[in-house]
Parts: C-alpha cells; sequence; structure tokens
C-alpha cells in the first residue's frame, strides 16, 4: 500500500464507501449509491467535486473531455458501479485512462453490486 499516494485519504474514502455499502447493501442503481457518498464525504469533512470535468489531449490536441463520478480533495478520483460479480476490465481500464488524461495519480475503482463492497486502487 507504501506505493500509492494519498494512502491516508483512500483509506477514509474507503471507509466511506464501507459505510455506505454497510448501510444500504447492494441492488441499487449507481446513482443512488453516489448520492449516499456525497453524503458521507460530507458527515467526515471530506472535501469533494461530483462529475467533475477533465479535458483530454492527444499529441498536444485537445479532443474532448470526460466526467468523473467523484474527485476529493483534488487528489483522487472515485469512480462507481454497481455491477454483481467480478468488476470487468473494461472499468479498470477506464479509470486508469482517466489517471493518465488528468494527471491524477490515485483512482478507486468502486464496485456496491456484491454482497461485499470491492474496491480496486489504482496509482499511475
Amino acid at each position: 500500500m507504501s506505493s500509492f499516494e494519498h494512502d491516508t485519504l483512500t483509506e477514509q474514502i474507503i471507509g466511506c464507501c464501507y459505510e455506505v455499502h454497510s448501510t444500504l447493501g447492494p441492488g441499487f442503481v449507481e446513482k443512488i449509491y453516489v448520492k449516499a457518498l456525497r453524503h458521507q464525504f460530507n458527515l467526515k469533512g471530506l472535501k469533494f467535486e461530483y462529475e467533475k470535468e477533465f479535458d483530454v489531449f492527444f499529441k498536444n490536441e485537445f479532443v474532448g473531455k470526460f466526467r468523473c463520478d467523484l474527485f476529493v480533495e483534488n487528489r483522487v478520483i472515485v469512480e462507481l458501479k454497481s455491477v454483481t460479480g467480478f468488476i470487468p476490465a473494461l472499468f479498470k481500464s477506464q479509470l486508469l485512462s482517466y489517471l493518465k488524461a488528468s494527471k491524477v495519480k490515485t483512482g478507486l475503482l468502486v464496485n456496491f453490486g456484491n454482497p461485499s463492497c470491492e474496491v480496486k486502487r489504482i496509482s499511475t
């Protein structure tokens, strides 16, 4: 874990995710978990932006934008999913691309769709 930047912050975020999941359980759509997590972040005093937009460049040419679910403390991108079973590799690739495009070092991919909350830390 020491290889991940902002480890204390990611631990706080993960704790909030577990709190949301233990209270709501699996089965809701992603939007419900995002709202609950935003409320939990507020309760814990974490600063965040919802659906933060980032520009994407290819060889110094602007090619578009992407929005992440949550951008916490201007340091960690959090992407939420609500799928049963394993997190598809596509979601991990998506978060990795978000990190590279935004130059943010650390991201969390959180899946609320299973009986246990699953969190993957991804770092560039």
